[in-house]
This record gives C-alpha cells, sequence and structure tokens, in this order.
C-alpha cells in the first residue's frame, strides 16, 4: 500500500509543477485522497461487500467531489488533477499513467445490468477538463480528449478527439507549445494547437479563394496590357474597358476570425 502511495506522489510531483513537496500533495491533493479511498473501496467490493464499499466511495465524493464508482478500474500512476466533479462510473477502466483534469465523466450510455457500459482508458491517455467519455468502448493508448469534447465513439492509439460531438484527429507533429509538455510526458488539458479540424478547413477554404482571387488579378493585369497595346490600334473597340483591379480579398482577416 505505502509502495502505490510513494508511486503516486511521486507522479504528481512529476506531472504538476504546482506540486512543491511530497508532503503538499499528501495533505492537499483530493485526486490523491480519492485514488487511496477507492483502493479501499475497490477491495471492499471484490470481496462482495457491496454497502461497504458503496458508503467508502461516498465518503471520498462527500470529502474530495470526486465521484469513482467502487467497481471501477484504475493502473497505476495515475493523476487526478483538481478532481472536483470528477466521475468514473463502475465498469470504466483507467490505464496506467493516465491524467484526468476536473468535470471530467466517463460515463454510460447503456441501462443493462452487468454490460461494459463505461469507458476503457488505455495508458497515456490525457482527458481534459469537463470532457464527457459516454459509453463502453475504447481510447486508446497515448490519446487526448480535449477540453469540454463529447466522445461517444473509439478514439485510435495516439488520436486527440476535440469539439461536441467529438470528431477525431489523427496524431500529427506539435506546435512548440507542446513541445515542454510532451517532454514531461503528458499534454496539459489534453489541448493542442490546430486540433479543430472544422477551423482547419475553413483555412483552407480561405487560402484557396485568396489564391484565385490572386491568379483572377494576374489575368486582369495581362487583360489590361493587352487591351493598352489594342488601344494603340486604330479600329479597335473590341476589348472591355471596365475591368474592376482594385478590389481585394483580404484572406489574413478571415483567418484571424477562426483562429
Amino acid at each position: 500500500m505505502f509502495a502505490r502511495l510513494n508511486e503516486d506522489i511521486a507522479c504528481i510531483l512529476e506531472r504538476d509543477p504546482a506540486a512543491r513537496s511530497r508532503l503538499e500533495v499528501l495533505l492537499c491533493y483530493p485526486g490523491l485522497h480519492a485514488l487511496v479511498m477507492h483502493r479501499w473501496a475497490k477491495a471492499a467490493w471484490t470481496r462482495g461487500w457491496r454497502l461497504p464499499a458503496r458508503v467508502i466511495s461516498h465518503l471520498a465524493r462527500f470529502f474530495t467531489g470526486i465521484e469513482i464508482h467502487p467497481g471501477a478500474t484504475i493502473g497505476r500512476r495515475v493523476f487526478i488533477d483538481h478532481g472536483m466533479g470528477v466521475v468514473v462510473g463502475e465498469t470504466a477502466e483507467i490505464g496506467d499513467e493516465c491524467t484526468i483534469y476536473q468535470g471530467v465523466t466517463l460515463g454510460g450510455t447503456s441501462l443493462t445490468k452487468g454490460a461494459k457500459r463505461h469507458p476503457t482508458l488505455g495508458r497515456g491517455v490525457i482527458v481534459g477538463a469537463n470532457s464527457q467519455v459516454l459509453g463502453g468502448f475504447t481510447v486508446g493508448d497515448g490519446a487526448r480528449v480535449g477540453s469540454g469534447a463529447v466522445v461517444v465513439k473509439p478514439v485510435p492509439p495516439g488520436a486527440t478527439a476535440v469539439g461536441n460531438p467529438a470528431r477525431i484527429l489523427q496524431a500529427e507533429t506539435e506546435a512548440q507549445r507542446e513541445a515542454a509538455a510532451a517532454k514531461m510526458g503528458f499534454s496539459a488539458y489534453g489541448v493542442t494547437q490546430g486540433d479543430d479540424p472544422v477551423a482547419q478547413a475553413m483555412k483552407g477554404l480561405i487560402d484557396n479563394a485568396s489564391g484565385q482571387e490572386h491568379q483572377i488579378a494576374l489575368l486582369w493585369a495581362a487583360i489590361e496590357k493587352l487591351s493598352a497595346r489594342a488601344r494603340e490600334l486604330p479600329g479597335d473597340d473590341c476589348v472591355p474597358q471596365d475591368a474592376h483591379t482594385t478590389e481585394t480579398f483580404d484572406a489574413e482577416r478571415l483567418n484571424r476570425l477562426v483562429k
């Protein structure tokens, strides 16, 4: 028991820059307290002492604001940061090295008793603040769930889920602001730059429209040159005189709106 406790304290010191000492973590981190009490509740649950297990779980919720059903399975070195409002369902499974932020729900969508109703988080998964993972599917190893996401389908290993309902973004090169977090083995709040595929699609359309506007401007410039030459020739009045070349497409301004 003490070995697991030392392991939990070490993982918090590693992942939370605000943690200054082992004693501070032991006394002031409700996520740690909730995990310790869950182990007591889990031990009672597996022995068939269902009511005492639920009472321990209820007391843990009262003292920490974190509700973990005694039937849930939680791996090693799991960090519940802040933790207020976290709910973990009966058949949920949380793998080793996972990080879960405040307001997260690992919930179920089925009313069938005995069925796998709650999600399974693989190793090293990060679940951002106020996100909801609902259903008996798997979130793959190393995946991330962005803050506020509502995930209702499996997430492949290493992918990122963002939005409501969540859209799956395959793993890609991280931006500079994620580099420091990656060195520590996790990404704060499960948020990365450029995650939202809708915004990326909009930016692509804007850039494409900007390119077409540039090509049209080049065509008008060529027409104007031809017009100037044609006007030097007597009797030639077939060249248009109303070419509009002053209007511009401000792609940068529109891009700023979807950032």
